[in-house]
């Protein structure tokens, strides 16, 4: 058990960020990884020219790496923004605009897990009323992630780095995944774990893998305190990845942290070369 028993994949929104995108994966391959993930490279636009999907696509196949995980837009990210979709007007809009086009390039990338950030509340909008829009387009999403085989993901971020967030604990996060499943009646919807954002809201990391490991669709990891490689914080990673392990977790780990201030290339000494390359998860579905 330990960290090379684990299928880790590189988030190349996060890591390598210092080279452009289409330079990325290549970096990722040169440091003995097979599998990334990645927020919507294209932060300006939910439907980028067909030039630049194919573009991207080329530097994943020319690497030798699998897209295994793909955020649906969501915004200005890194930046201010924590999603479009229960936003009113535009960035609804805008989601929506996005779905298929995320879903075509997830399934000619061969990844079969789609991310959808929730967004933050608005001044001036009714919650609920954002909750129903919410719905809504994540019944889209999922929908058109069933028709690739993929899994619609749902995610709980961190109340002190994203305070205006509503989804700030794995429990609000399973809610909105049993909403989502009860509405589609397909099951696909699944509970991102981030291991990360939820030890910054101070919950019980063992028994939030305890209770949802079998409802979990993707992991992501860094160390706290500062969202650095494992090792640099206080946060047992090796142990808890055992116990999601234990608990029949059998999925990727992406590795969604911060280099620090050295290159990239340098933040993975946690890891031996030899655990970089993952075969693919029995786990899809």
């Amino acid at each position: 058990m330990g960290f090379p028993d684990q299928r880790f994949d590189v988030n190349l929104s996060i890591l390598f960020t210092e080279l452009p995108l289409l330079e990325r994966p290549a970096a990722a391959a040169a440091a003995g990884f097979t599998a990334v993930e990645l927020w919507w490279p294209w932060t300006g636009t939910p439907t980028p020219p067909r030039a630049e999907l194919d573009a991207l696509k080329k530097a994943l196949d020319d690497a030798g790496t699998r897209l295994v995980g793909l955020n649906f837009y969501a915004g200005r990210l890194p930046g201010p923004d924590r999603g479009a979709l229960s936003l009113p007007g535009p960035e609804s809009d805008r989601f929506r605009a996005n779905v298929e086009v995320a879903a075509e390039f997830a399934a000619s990338a061969g990844c079969t897990a789609l991310n959808a950030l929730y967004g933050n509340r608005v001044d001036g909008a009714d919650p609920a009323a954002q909750d129903e829009l919410a719905l809504e387009n994540l019944v889209l999403a999922a929908r058109a992630a069933d028709r690739i085989g993929a899994v619609l993901l749902i995610e709980a971020l961190n109340a002190p780095e994203s305070p205006r967030y509503p989804l700030v604990s794995a429990p609000a996060a399973i809610e909105v995944v049993d909403r989502v499943n009860a509405a589609t009646g397909l099951g696909n919807a699944r509970f991102l774990l981030d291991l990360y954002h939820l030890s910054m809201n101070g919950e019980d990391l063992s028994g939030v893998i305890a209770a949802y490991a079998a409802t979990t669709g993707h992991v992501q990891i860094a160390d706290n305190p500062g969202r650095g490689a494992p090792g640099t914080g206080s946060l047992p990673l090796e142990r808890l990845l055992d116990e999601l392990t234990a608990a029949g977790y059998d999925g990727w780990v992406g590795l969604e942290y911060k280099p620090g201030d050295r290159p990239s290339a340098e933040a993975f000494d946690w890891l031996p070369p030899s655990a970089r390359a993952a075969g693919l998860p029995s786990y899809t579905r």
